[in-house]
């Protein structure tokens, strides 16, 4: 169990420095070219969800938060023998906590990686823990056979 969090720790961490790179080095609102016409490093700030969805309810993004922790980690508990629902119940709760910290130092969350070859929304590193987690999660309960 010792190494889920150390990974939640790692999601955390690697997503915060991320952000803070971002803050000291690229001013809001603008995007670096990282790979031309593939891929950007932007700043930009994120008042809502997903998409920017229900832009400036925080009060509402802080108890979901809470809910979603206290949810994941339940089932992390009763899960946690199973690599693959550890596995992605932790990136989703390094994810949750990572979005959470923005939302509670800051007010919104700092949004940076661009993909200039499709229209997509701007995403973080806690975005992409959340959306691996959810996918591993899905694929074990279609795996598991005691469903």
């Amino acid at each position: 169990m010792p190494i889920y969090v150390l990974l939640v720790f790692a999601v955390v961490l690697l997503d915060q420095s991320v952000k803070f790179f971002v803050l000291g080095h690229i001013p809001l609102n603008h995007s670096e070219v990282l790979v031309n016409n593939v891929f950007s490093l932007a700043h930009v700030r994120n008042y809502g969800a997903a998409w920017s969805m229900l832009q400036g309810q925080q009060w509402f993004f802080t108890l979901i938060s809470i809910i979603a922790i206290v949810v994941v980690i339940y089932y992390f508990i009763k899960l946690w023998k199973n690599w693959g629902y550890a596995l992605g119940l932790t990136l989703i709760l390094g994810g949750t906590i990572g979005n959470f910290v923005d939302r509670l130092r800051l007010g919104y969350v700092i949004d940076m990686f661009e993909l200039d070859f499709i229209n997509f929304p701007i995403f973080n590193v806690a975005d992409c823990a959340l959306t691996v987690g959810v996918i591993i999660i899905l694929i074990v309960m279609l795996r598991d056979d005691s469903l």
